[in-house]
């Protein structure tokens, strides 16, 4: 298990930015990275925001990490971004502090920074894994993962540092 730097930024679509340790001081958070500019992120868009929003209510924060500025983020996610907490996160520091390799990602920050979970590309038996261990942890109901229409498992598209 990782720990990610208490100082990380989070950039708020509006508002000011937030770091990683105030988001998570009493909650968890649990983010899909996406990056716009891809296809991947486009064909797992209504999957990952049937499971983020499957944990609106439980005790942790849900939210797009977005790999560009506010403006495209908001352009690409359209009502998602409305629906769901979003950052932009257009150098990708962010993400790179999460230890993500690969866009899309599903990551799980527990409230001492620690990764509990984290899944590069999109691989329904990994998601599956670390959203069925943050509803036994939120006492929450689990996600089915994959349900009819999701897509099959692909690799992300990597991540440039």
């Amino acid at each position: 298990m990782s720990t990610v730097p208490a100082d990380v930024e989070l950039h708020p679509i509006e508002g000011e930015s937030l770091t990683l340790a105030g988001q998570t001081a009493m909650f968890h958070l649990v983010a899909v990275a996406i990056d716009p500019y891809t296809h991947e992120s486009a064909w797992i868009l209504e999957t990952a925001g049937r499971i983020l929003t499957a944990f609106h209510g439980a005790d942790c924060r849900v939210a797009w990490l977005v790999r560009a500025p506010a403006e495209d983020a908001v352009a690409f996610l359209g009502p998602w971004a409305e629906r769901v907490l979003t950052f932009a996160d257009p150098d990708g520091e962010a993400i790179e502090a999460l230890g993500i390799t690969e866009i899309p990602a599903l990551v799980h920050v527990g409230t001492d920074a620690s990764v509990i979970g984290r899944s590069n590309g999109w691989d329904p038996v990994e998601w599956k894994t670390i959203t069925d261990n943050l509803a036994d942890m939120m006492a929450w109901a689990k996600v089915p993962i994959p349900k009819v229409g999701d897509p099959v498992a692909f690799p992300g598209v990597a991540v440039d540092a």
